[in-house]
Formats: C-alpha cells, sequence, structure tokens
C-alpha cells in the first residue's frame, strides 16, 4: 500500500529538511520503499546520511506546505532514538529508518528501508473528506510539471467543493497555498 506521509532527513548542515513521500509500505510497516526524484534534497540527503524518519500525520496544512516548499521554518522536532534525524513533535505515528539499498537506474530513485524503531505520539484526528482531498491536491501540487495544468485546475475545482463543505480553518489555508501555487505555475507558462 501506499502511505501519504512526511519524511524527515538531515541536511548537509545537520539541519531538519521535511519532504512529503508516498512510499509503498509493508503490511506490517517493518519495511517501505521511497521513490524521490534523483534531483530532491532527500534524495541527496539520503545518500549522504542513509536514515531518517518516516511521519504519518493527519496535519494537511504542514503536509500542502511541505509539498509547495512553503515550509519556512522547521516544525518542532526532537532527536529521534535509534537514527540520526529527527521526529516532528505533532504527528500521529514515526517510523524510524536506514536506508538498506538504492537503485538510481530510472527515472525515480528507489530506496528500500528498513524500520529500526517506530513510536505513536498521539491519536490520529479520523476520517475527514476536506483532508483526504487536501492531500489529494497536495500531491497534484508536486507534479505541476508532469500533467497539464488545465486538467489540474479541473481536479482542483472539484477538491475545493469538499474542502468548502466539509473543512475546517486549516483545511481552508491548505487549499488557498495550493492553489496559490497552481495559478504561479499558470502565469509562469
Amino acid at each position: 500500500m501506499i502511505l501519504e506521509a512526511l519524511v524527515t532527513t538531515t541536511d548537509a548542515d545537520g539541519g531538519l529538511h521535511l519532504a512529503p513521500m508516498g512510499p509503498w509500505v509493508a503490511d506490517d510497516f517493518s519495511l517501505f520503499t521511497l521513490r524521490p526524484f534523483p534531483t530532491s534534497s532527500t534524495y541527496k540527503n539520503l545518500l549522504r546520511h542513509p536514515e531518517g524518519v518516516l511521519h504519518v500525520t493527519d496535519d494537511v496544512l504542514l503536509l500542502a506546505r511541505a509539498a509547495v516548499g512553503q515550509v519556512r521554518e522547521a516544525p518542532p522536532a526532537r532527536p529521534a532514538g535509534r537514527v540520526g534525524g529527527f521526529v516532528l513533535d505533532d504527528c500521529c505515528r514515526y517510523f524510524e529508518f536506514v536506508v538498506r539499498s538504492v537503485d538510481a537506474s530510472g527515472p525515480r530513485v528507489s530506496l528500500e528501508a528498513e524500520v529500526v524503531l517506530s513510536g505513536r505520539v498521539r491519536d490520529f484526528f479520523g476520517f475527514n473528506r476536506a483532508k483526504h482531498a487536501v492531500v489529494e491536491a497536495a500531491i497534484l501540487a508536486t507534479r505541476l510539471h508532469l500533467i497539464p495544468l488545465p486538467e489540474v485546475a479541473v481536479e482542483f475545482a472539484k477538491l475545493r467543493v469538499i474542502v468548502g463543505k466539509t473543512g475546517g480553518p486549516a483545511e481552508h489555508q491548505a487549499m488557498d497555498l495550493l492553489e496559490t501555487k497552481l495559478r504561479e505555475a499558470e502565469v509562469g507558462r
């Protein structure tokens, strides 16, 4: 299964780098496969320091910000327990991992990771259509260079209706941020 999550890695200066990822996760959460683009900071960080933390979160505003590069300050975090990395203070679950193999032969890199420690910080909020809509919009926002922008705009319009009907302030703010990113891409082309 693919799990939409946030990954923290350690940057060249030893600081926290945050990125949204949708890894393939084993049913027992003992292994997963990350598939970053070879030009991404996450990939470069994991080549240099092959450890990190995968976070399950319901904070869709943070996910949206990370998707469009709008995380100005690293979110509050603490040192990881078994790897050189960071655990977000406000996540539901986390999985500290070590990269065991790298396959860079395709357009996207495949990093096989083994979970070495997992933990729970707080309960998951629960199912909410607006949160799911923001996650879908955030995924689309990371692919503006791959998908025709008019197609993305049509999908965003559908997702906005869901956020409008069922979202709270964080979901509305996240959708606003993602729509701004789409408008900037449309103007830039």
